[in-house]
């Protein structure tokens, strides 16, 4: 039977930490299947880092991933995924918004043919304003972007078959970008109702400037999906389009100079038609020193985003 290994990326949780490691063990050994634990501690500084490891006596199979700082979520769920063990991966939030009791559901979903599994927050209890409305914006947009209907890509509860986040590469801050990344390889996604806790204990690191980051980075995912082997195919069409109408506007000043006798060097249009020439020129400029990142990226090194301090195992095994 797939061993389970579920993922935890901590930032700041002291106050989170016992009640956190009671209901995901109180579940975990219900399940009646080999299992691990997996937190990576991202650098936190309110002393989480004792914390975790006090707890390492206290559960089985535990194993604490020490940062040397603050890299992000993304670096946090790659270097937990790199120490796991499991063939089956079930990433969530350290702050007991996410339910534990939801993992058996994700992964009887997932052992029904499929790569991927999402949670859905339907009944999500966070500020409406805040958080739950430029979510519902966000999740719409990037929905439609990328072709991949979920209702709730902020969700950090899913599972995964290992072999679907091998094949990934995580960088930046692209960990909500999984199931696309995960589907554009030709795994097959799903989601799945789960529960949705506020928040009673520490404080949110979420805020509205978040909303922004994920526009970026969705820009980036695009830009990646469609582009990423021929960059140029993105920098060049944008280059020869403003080339073309730097043209376009440099033929119509010269059919006002000859036909109407317009002053070019008092035309506007003018300025215009050599702004747009230079910028197409430095568009191509960029595609093409794109491709040559784009051919070093593929034949570098794997080297990992994030530096890790120490790495616990804990003291009983089960």
């Amino acid at each position: 039977m797939s061993k389970i290994s579920v993922l935890i990326p901590l930032y700041n949780e002291k106050e989170c930490i016992q009640n956190l490691l009671k209901e995901v063990y109180a579940v975990m050994e219900n399940i009646k299947r080999e299992y691990e634990v997996v937190i990576v501690n991202d650098g936190s500084s309110d002393g989480s880092e004792e914390e975790l490891n006090k707890v390492l006596k206290e559960y089985p199979n535990l194993k604490i991933v020490h940062f040397r700082k603050n890299y992000g979520q993304t670096a946090a769920i790659s270097a937990a995924i790199a120490e796991s063990e499991g063939t089956i991966l079930v990433p969530m939030d350290a702050d007991l918004q996410n339910d534990p009791e939801d993992i058996p559901k994700l992964i009887d979903k997932l052992e029904k043919g499929f790569d991927v599994v999402s949670g859905w927050r339907r009944k999500r209890k966070d500020n409406f304003l805040t958080r739950v409305l430029p979510s519902k914006i966000a999740n719409f947009i990037i929905s439609n972007i990328s072709g991949v209907k979920l209702h709730d890509y902020g969700c950090s509860l899913k599972a995964y078959r290992r072999e679907v986040l091998d094949e990934i590469d995580l960088i930046g801050e692209m960990h909500r970008f999984i199931p696309i990344l995960a589907h554009w390889k030709g795994a097959k996604v799903s989601e799945i109702e789960v529960i949705h806790h506020p928040r009673k204990m520490g404080k949110s690191k979420y805020n509205l400037t978040r909303t922004f980051k994920v526009i970026l980075d969705l820009i980036t995912l695009k830009f990646l999906g469609s582009f990423l082997t021929k960059p140029i195919h993105a920098f060049g069409g944008s280059g020869l389009g403003l080339i073309f109408i730097s043209c376009l506007i440099a033929f119509f000043t010269l059919y006002q100079k000859f036909f109407e006798g317009a002053y070019v060097h008092r035309n506007p249009l003018f300025v215009v038609a050599v702004f747009f020439s230079l910028a197409g020129i430095q568009l191509i400029m960029i595609g093409l020193l794109g491709e040559i990142l784009s051919r070093i990226y593929f034949q570098s090194s794997n080297r990992k985003p994030y530096s890790i301090k120490e790495i616990k195992k804990s003291e009983k095994e089960k």
